[in-house]
């Protein structure tokens, strides 16, 4: 089957009733956020999308995406390939106050005033967030082996007075 483009918006609660199923992928330039935390996205997004009414009756769109990105590596400073994958579950809401009636497992997605989501900003968000927080090769990759890693000493605690010493001394003063 072949990929295709999957739309900007969508009416979540249409698409919940008719049990939608989207597999298609996200062209890498509408990934702008994503390629400022990234060094460059090699690949477009690959997503597949569900949407569903669970057992309680709210709907629900449930996700896979995966795509390749370049990032530094923050022990050598130099660029690798990394690919990775991240799964989410969303149910749309109409405004801030509903978020609060929504299960844990359950993220918010806000719906526009036409009554829709945008789905390239909800796959977005998610690949942005599943990125690692520092960036490395495998330590078999990466040209800084950790034997040459040097670890810096953790200096002392300047030995200033304590500020509120003042406020004890004036304790015992009253209870003379």
């Amino acid at each position: 089957m072949q990929k295709v483009k999957l739309p900007l918006t969508v009416d979540p609660f249409r698409s919940a009733q008719k049990r939608l199923d989207y597999d298609g992928i996200v062209d890498k330039s509408r990934l702008a956020r994503l390629g400022e935390a990234a060094q460059s996205i090699d690949s477009d997004a690959e997503v597949t999308l569900s949407f569903d009414i669970d057992a309680q009756g709210l709907k629900t769109v449930s996700g896979h995406a995966a795509v390749t990105v370049s990032l530094e590596c923050q022990r050598c400073w130099e660029s690798f390939s990394y690919r990775y994958e991240t799964e989410f579950v969303y149910s749309p809401v109409f405004n801030e106050d509903q978020v609060g009636n929504l299960p844990d497992a359950y993220e918010p997605a806000l719906v526009d005033e036409n009554g829709e989501i945008d789905l390239i900003q909800l796959v977005e968000d998610e690949l942005i967030v599943a990125l690692p927080q520092v960036a490395m090769h495998e330590d078999t990759d990466c040209k800084v082996s950790a034997d040459n890693m040097v670890y810096g000493e953790i200096p002392l605690a300047d030995e200033r007075p304590n500020p509120f010493a003042v406020l004890k001394n004036l304790k015992q003063s009253n209870e003379e």
